[in-house]
């Protein structure tokens, strides 16, 4: 296996299937105020890696003049941890992955920019929590992905530097954060508009996450679907 300080990992859309869950409610309660669902499904697309306070700027310019977009997002939230209550489903061999890597002694760190209380939340429900010794979320860093500073220190955090580090990350927004703190940057795309190009940074791009662990060496042979 390839030796790294340590792996950094992004949460929603690469470890957790949950772009996906938190597209659902919004999408809905935008076609119920009659917003096209094209239209509503293009602009959460263009959400996804932001934090939670880039949404909420982004949410005010989107809906209509006659909503109020704080009442409008703190619905779609509810609605989304209630779908979460019916289990957190995890991206394809997130746990194979996790459970390789830490089998070989690795550290390793989640990277996220949700709020603290909900990643931990999300991670312990999905029983992945103990595999890092870090958790760092949007609420508890200097600045937002794409800025460098969650990986940086994250990295720091666990007495590493971010450029012997390995990152994973699913969306444009994380992938320029994890490039720019210096990472080795898998990119494993989650949602992505169609036809949309990959920002041309020195990231490896793979379909998912155990291809990108094959070609560290956390496997030997493939993982089958």
């Amino acid at each position: 296996m390839t030796s790294y300080a340590a792996y950094l990992f992004d949460m929603d859309g690469l470890l957790l299937d949950t772009e996906r869950l938190f597209m659902v409610p919004f999408v809905e309660m935008a076609v119920r105020e009659g917003i096209q669902r094209g239209e509503a499904e293009a602009f959460y697309l263009r959400l996804i890696g932001t934090s939670s306070s880039v949404t909420s700027e982004r949410l005010k310019v989107f809906l209509p003049a006659h909503l109020n977009a704080t009442e409008f997002e703190q619905e779609w939230r509810e609605r989304y941890e209630q779908l979460l209550e019916g289990g957190v489903p995890l991206r394809p061999h997130s746990r194979d992955v996790l459970s390789a890597l830490k089998r070989n002694g690795a550290r390793m760190a989640v990277v996220t920019s949700t709020h603290g209380a909900s990643a931990r939340k999300k991670l312990q429900q999905a029983e992945l929590i103990d595999f890092f010794e870090v958790v760092k979320a949007g609420d508890e860093v200097s600045a937002n992905k794409p800025d460098p500073a969650p990986y940086l220190e994250a990295a720091a955090a666990l007495g590493v530097c971010a450029s012997e580090c390995v990152a994973f990350e699913d969306s444009d927004t994380g992938t320029t954060a994890a490039v720019r703190a210096g990472c080795h940057t898998f990119q494993i795309p989650d949602l992505r508009p169609v036809g949309q190009p990959f920002p041309e940074l020195e990231q490896e791009i793979e379909q998912d996450l155990a291809k990108a662990a094959l070609k560290l060496g956390v496997f030997d042979t493939a993982l089958t679907s």
